[in-house]
């Protein structure tokens, strides 16, 4: 999706300078922020970017401290992490804080192009499917799909863009399992692995936590043990 602007977070000036480059020219607009504090101020700025591409070595903050404060702020665009290793604490921490995908150091331009792309498909680029309703509703939650918004007690629910996107896939999908291995592939677009279903329990917790009134016994958004996730339009007996 060339044109969209990507806010690159990164310390390291000649890492910053290559993924400035390689952004740019593939048609995208790229900020580079050095330091935790500039890429807050940039994304309540102005010229508020589509994508943050957020390293977790930053000199004055963590990655994680700026992710957790972008989206205590209210900030809903994409967030990918970068990570100096393949960690499975950092990734799990970085989901558990609103992040919505990962990519590992060192990494390839083709690569991290793909992962921003599907990012930004994910975000923006939803479109309603021939025969899909407008709307659905359960419990006290309200899915508009035609403005791609939710509501809980009559109040707007904020879900980054890979939250909506999942619930969205459950909820036009009633009664059908998903594992776990499939949600990878039609939310996120990319093939699983161990570590990388952890991806999917972290965001359908996240659901729950915000869509159902007890998220520990959940009545909607329910786990079929062995194989994966289900939406249940009417609650369990």
């Amino acid at each position: 999706m060339p044109g969209e602007t990507i806010l690159v977070v990164e310390d390291e000036p000649s890492v910053a300078r290559g993924l400035e480059y390689g952004l740019k020219a593939e048609g995208y607009t790229v900020i580079v922020a050095a330091t935790g504090a500039k890429a807050l101020e940039t994304a309540r700025g102005d010229r508020r970017p589509q994508l943050v591409l957020l390293d977790i070595r930053l000199p004055d903050m963590s990655g994680f401290d700026v992710c957790r404060a972008m989206r205590e702020e209210g900030h809903l665009f994409p967030i990918l992490m970068v990570t100096a290793r393949d960690d499975e604490v950092d990734k799990v921490l970085g989901l558990e804080l609103g992040a919505d995908d990962y990519i590992v150091k060192p990494f390839s331009v083709r690569e991290l192009l793909s992962r921003i792309r599907a990012a930004l498909r994910r975000a923006y680029g939803e479109l309603s499917t021939p025969g899909e309703p407008d709307r659905v509703t359960f419990g006290d939650v309200v899915v508009d799909l035609k403005r791609m918004r939710v509501d809980r007690h009559g109040k707007m629910v904020p879900l980054t863009p890979t939250e909506y996107r999942l619930l969205r896939h459950l909820v036009t999908n009633p009664e059908q399992v998903f594992s776990r291995e499939s949600l990878l592939e039609l939310v996120w677009g990319y093939d699983s692995s161990v570590d990388s279903q952890r991806t999917v329990d972290v965001h359908v917790r996240h659901l729950r936590e915000k869509l159902e009134e007890d998220p520990g016994n959940p009545q909607w958004l329910t786990t079929v043990r062995g194989t994966g996730y289900c939406f249940m339009p009417k609650p369990r007996e």
